[in-house]
């Protein structure tokens, strides 16, 4: 599976790195990726293409734990489950259109 389409590459030139810097849950989801033999989900806020070719995203991931942080496109493309399964791009998720708040359905606390 193509993890990066040319339409996200369009959307990830709209949202480069820290343009979503301090908005923590109310950041919009411009990518979902995840392990099919696993429970991590990447949801990815900022991209960056790199000289050399390859994306440092930054996002929220949910795995063990769920943390903010940067990880980059040869990270996800090399990691292999059993049977040689990979890391796979949720081609239903409405990339662009919805908050990071909505996907994990965090609710805002009023103060």
């Amino acid at each position: 599976m193509k993890l990066v389409t040319k339409a996200l590459e369009k959307l990830f030139a709209k949202y480069p790195t820290y343009s979503q810097d301090g908005k923590m849950y109310d950041a919009v989801v411009i990518a979902k990726f995840f392990m099919p033999w696993s429970n991590f989900t990447w949801y990815v806020t900022e991209a960056c293409k790199l000289a050399n070719g390859d994306y440092e995203f930054f996002g929220y991931v949910d795995g063990l734990e769920g943390e903010f942080g940067y990880f980059t496109l040869s990270e996800l493309q090399s990691l292999r489950g059993r049977y040689g399964l990979r890391v796979e791009r949720d081609m239903y998720f409405d990339c662009g259109k919805t908050t990071l708040a909505k996907v994990l359905n965090k609710n805002k606390v009023a103060c």
